[in-house]
This record gives structure tokens, sequence and C-alpha cells, in this order.
């Protein structure tokens, strides 16, 4: 059968090639389907579907033959897109295949959490009547009456020393927006299954039907007794700031929202190794921000915690400088805190002559030419997800170190790598609050798991897999002092 680039010129053929690659560097595993089709028994109808795909711009990652007759095959063909419309045309393209039937697709994200990720499982057994009378009723009333004559016992008796409610009140979900609690559910769940698989916490979904600061603050604080930390999640700026600050100062259980300090701590991990790349000490660099919300706010202020002392903040307004009294409350606090140049303008203004570039804002706002008017070595962070602040690709080619928040390509900047090991360490000290100290050691920690010998411009933050990570985390965030008191040393 003849090939698309057989019609085409030289020149056309090739920019269907290059199309064709680049589409298929950006697949996805979210967009995972599989196709069920009914085939003759043609032994190249199998090449001929695989070869379908591939023009299509998709990735085959599983062809199994689940039915197998004389005048007939039942194919399985697993493939990834890099999103809906794409996924669209590559069954488009499956059903063009001479003698190839359609008969259903499954799209397997979907699959997958068909009735939710998480459950509750009891952790002793419950077979016998004796096993009853101790895990219940009457046995649990001593356990209750222990706890009441010495409330510190809770956590080391219940499922509070090793629980995290994931608050959140749907406001701003991954980069989807005000999408409400139930739409929420999923990333709870997901982020309550990242909890148990990478540090073995109980976590659960807490979705809010209610934006308002203090029913949330309310609602947080009497459940609070079930759970030893509370982990904010996706509560649009600047209600989660008021919300966090409330929340730390009424409860004795730590309080941490991710977006604004676990992305910090991976930011600044990140940093660490990538200024190594360059040889540039922190306090040396000059640091260019791209967005003002939580993540922006909460990078900025470890960063200036961490010994950076030139940064500069762009947001809608353009550069955040102290002496614009309109700004909002929050932009003119984070005003006063950098800018010490005193610079206005655009993000092109901003980004001229310095050494690092963190986006954490919008799509496409960086043009690649300016990476060009930064520092001769230069490190550009592009984490706005899931469509960066730059093409990645373009952003390789022009400045020393990338790092994204994006799975396909290197340096994926990933809150993962921070609040297994940060809540980890906070349970297992038995912390009351979350201090600055307890976010720079994790930073730190997550950094020193990337070896001088393993470290390079394409390698500079651990994989969320590493074996390491959890454990060097938690142990930063225990410390020498708290850790000794833990162990009755």
């Amino acid at each position: 059968m003849p090939t698309d680039s057989e019609d085409q010129s030289p020149d056309e053929a090739d920019v269907t090639r290059r199309q064709t690659i680049q589409r298929a560097r950006a697949t996805t595993g979210s967009y995972s389907i599989t196709v069920r089709v009914h085939t003759g028994v043609d032994p190249a109808v199998i090449g001929e579907l695989a070869t379908a795909v591939s023009h299509s711009g998709g990735i085959t990652t599983a062809l199994d033959i689940v039915e197998s007759r004389h005048d007939r095959l039942v194919i399985d063909l697993t493939c990834s897109a890099s999103n809906g419309d794409h996924a669209n045309e590559v069954v488009d393209a499956i059903r063009e295949v001479p003698g190839v039937t359609v008969h259903k697709v499954s799209d397997r994200t979907f699959l997958l959490h068909i009735g939710g990720k998480i459950s509750v499982e009891p952790t002793v057994a419950l077979r016998t009547r004796d096993d009853l009378s101790m895990a219940y009723t009457p046995g649990v009333g001593r356990v209750s009456m222990a706890i009441a004559e010495h409330p510190e016992d809770v956590s080391r008796l219940t499922i509070k020393g090793n629980c995290v409610a994931v608050v959140t009140d749907g406001s701003a979900v991954l980069g989807l927006g005000n999408i409400g609690p139930a739409a929420a559910m999923p990333v709870m769940e997901g982020k309550a299954a990242l909890f148990k698989r990478f540090a073995n916490i109980d976590a659960w979904p807490i979705c809010l039907d209610t934006q308002d600061v203090d029913e949330i603050v309310r609602t947080v604080q009497i459940i609070s007794p079930g759970f030893g930390g509370i982990n904010l999640e996706d509560i649009a700026a600047p209600r989660c700031f008021e919300i966090e600050a409330k929340l730390r100062a009424l409860l004795d259980i730590p309080v941490f929202h991710d977006d604004q300090h676990g992305t910090a701590i991976v930011v600044l991990a990140a940093l660490r190794n990538a200024l190594r790349c360059i040889d540039k000490p922190i306090e040396d660099a000059h640091i260019a921000v791209s967005g003002a919300g939580a993540a922006g706010s909460a990078i900025v202020t470890l960063l200036l915690a961490a010994g950076a002392h030139d940064i500069v903040v762009w947001d809608r307004e353009g550069i955040l400088n102290q002496d614009d009294t309109a700004l909002p409350a929050a932009k003119l606090s984070l005003a006063g805190r950098t800018n010490p140049r005193g610079l206005t303008g655009t993000l092109r203004d901003a980004v001229k002559g310095a050494d690092v570039f963190i986006g954490v804002s919008a799509p496409n706002v960086l043009h690649p030419d300016w990476i060009d008017e930064m520092a001769p070595k230069r490190i550009v962070f592009a984490l706005a997800n899931p469509d960066p602040e730059v093409d990645i690709a373009e952003a390789s080619r022009r400045a020393t170190v990338v790092a994204s928040g994006r799975s396909d390509y290197p340096n994926q900047i990933n809150n993962v790598l921070a609040f297994p090991g940060v809540f980890r360490g906070l349970l297992d000290a038995r912390a009351k609050n979350v201090t600055t100290e307890m976010l720079l050691r994790a930073a730190d920690a997550i950094a020193s798991v990337v070896t001088a010998e393993q470290l390079n411009p394409n390698y500079i933050i651990p994989s969320v897999f590493d074996p390491d990570i959890v454990k060097t985390v938690a142990a930063a965030i225990v410390g020498p002092k708290d850790r000794a008191l833990s162990t009755g040393q």
C-alpha cells in the first residue's frame, strides 16, 4: 500500500515526517486507548495496523490477538495519543485499513477510574468472635477510655498517627480552573493513592461544597481530631493563603498547602542542582519568575530563605514593583520582598540578562527568542501544565538547563518528589506545624539524591520512583534534634 509521502514532493514529505515525529513525541499515557478490531487472517494486517497508528502520530504500546478463528481475528490494539482529538484521528486511521472493522474503543484512563482509586481495608484480622470482641465492642471501650484519660495517645492507638486529610474546594483543580468539589474528586483520590503508594500514609479526599474561607476553616477544624495532618490542595489564590494561615493558628497538627510548599520544595531542589551545572551560587543568580499565584509566591519565599537576593516577579499587571500601589495586597507584599533593582515592564524586560527563568503561570507567555537575551549560561523552568510557558524543544536548543512539569521530557518538576516524604516525616515526628527550616531541609534532601556522578543538564532531579526519595525527605523533615527525641536518645 503506498504511503502518503510517495504522493508528495520531497519537501512536503519531509514536513510530513517531521510533523509525525513531533506529534508522536508529545503522546502521553493519559490519552491511552484500546481499540478492538475485527480483521481477516491476512498476516499483513498486523503491520498495516501498526503503520496506520504511526502515520497518524500515535504510538502503539500493545497489540494482542484476543480471539483467532479460521476466518477472523479479534485484535486489541493499545496506543497513546497527545490529546482527545488526536485519539479520534488515530481511530479514524485504523478504520481506513482495508479489511478492518473497529468494534469498540475504550479510554484506558476512564477505565482505571471506574469505582474510584482508593478503598478502606482493615489492618487486623476479623475472623472470630474473639477478634471482634477486641477490635470492636466490648474491648474497644477500654482503648477509648485510655485515650480519654491520656489524649496524647490518640496518634499511637488510632489511625490518626498515619492519616492525612486532602482538602479542596475545587476552585483551582490542576489547570482546569474552578470546576467544583465533585469534579475535584478524581484528583484528590489520586493524591490519596500517591500518599499510600510512596509513603504508606492513609489519606482521604475531603471535597468541600463551599468556597467561603470561614466555612472551610471551621469544617477542617471540626474534623481535624481524626487526622495527623492536613494537606490543602487545589484552592485558588489568594483564598488559599488565608485558609492556610487561619488553620495553622487554630490546629495542633501540621497544615501544608502542596500547591505552594510542595512545588517550592521541588523547584528549589532542582534549581540547586541546575545552578551547579552552570557553576553559579544562588546568592549571585538573577531569577525571573512568571506567575504570582500560590505556587509563584511560595517559590519566591523559599528561594529568598535559601539565600537568593535578586528575584523579579512578573504577572498580568507586569513586573511587580512596590511603588505600584494599585497591586492587590498579596502581590504588593510580594513586590516588597523582590525586585531590588526596581524594574518595570514586560516579561521580556524581566528575563533580559537573567540566569534563571521559572514559570508557574500560563502557556506560551515566554517567546523562545527572549531566552537568547538571558545570561550566557541560562536555566529555564517552564512548569505550566499541561502546556508550558515556552515550547520545551525550543527552550532546550537555547538554554543550558531546561525543566518542565511534563513527564515526556527530562527534568520533570513533580510534587510527588516532596509531599509523601514531607508528611511521612511530619507524622513520624508527631509534628504540630510546618516550618521554613523543614522546607529548606526537604529541598536539600531531594537535591542530594542526585549524586555528583549522575548530575548533568538532563538529570538535575531524581525520579519519583527512586527508592531513596521518601526516606531521605522524611529524615530531613524530622531533623536531628527531633529524630533523637523520637528514638529516646
